[in-house]
This record gives C-alpha cells, structure tokens and sequence, in this order.
C-alpha cells in the first residue's frame, strides 16, 4: 500500500482595500512605498485617505528606505493556518521604520529565540507568487 501524498495548501493572498493598493504593486516590484503628506511631510501605514498626523487628503507615495528597529514581537508555536504548518514557529514582528511609520510583519533570517527589541531590521520581499511580494525584515 502506497503512502498518501501530502496536498499542498496555498497561502492565503492579502485582499488589498483600495487604499492599499498602491503599497501592494510597490511591494511586487520590490519597493518599499508608504503615503507621504504633502501638508506635514510625514509618511504612514497602514494606508489610507488622509493622513492621520494633520488629516490632509493631499498626499503621494513615496518609496522609503525599509530599515528600522524591531519595536515589540510575538514568537508562533501554533499552526494557526494549515499553509504555515512547516513554518513555525515564526516571528510577528512591529517594526519602527526609520521614517516614522510603524509596520507589523515577519523578522525571517534568524532564530526566533535571537529576535529581540531593538534589533536593527531592513525590509526583503518574500515572492509568495509572480504578482505577490509580502515585505518581511530580516537583521540588517
């Protein structure tokens, strides 16, 4: 008798809001864009219509460095979502950009246990398919 063969489970994809879409085109070209004022000249994320520092509407994307410092982080030693089974664990990770903006994310590219509050992190892109690019950070 012949071993079941284990069925792969896809990733589920992000579903990007109308504000994000711009973010999310940028990440599949591997560019880091966040919305920047045009009133006050600060950057944002999460996305969306008017900038939550002065509530301008008058904003444009522009692309950011990417580096930052790991803020606060979570380690996952539970399989949440059959896809990420051979994952975990995994850091979720909130990352200070160096322009602002804080982001939340995976820190890929070193042992969960060596992630740590402050560590400095600079923006990858994880090719999740030929039109999807998921930005992750690894130690910079």
């Amino acid at each position: 008798m012949s071993e079941p063969v284990a069925k792969s489970i896809a990733k589920p994809l992000p579903k990007p809001a109308p504000e994000s879409v711009p973010y999310w085109q940028a990440a599949a070209q591997h560019r880091l864009e966040l919305p920047q004022c045009d009133s006050c000249e600060k950057h944002w994320h999460p996305p969306s219509r008017s900038c939550p520092h002065c509530l301008s509407d008058k904003f444009r994307w522009s692309q950011v460095s990417g580096r930052g410092k790991v803020f606060s982080f979570v380690i996952y030693d539970r399989v949440y979502h059959p896809a990420f089974a051979t994952e975990v664990p995994y850091v979720v990770g909130l990352v200070d950009l160096e322009e602002g903006p804080r982001i939340l994310s995976n820190i890929i590219g070193i042992p969960p246990e060596q992630v740590r509050c402050e560590l400095k992190v600079q923006v990858v892109f994880d090719d999740v398919t030929p039109d999807v690019s998921v930005p992750k950070f690894k130690p910079a």
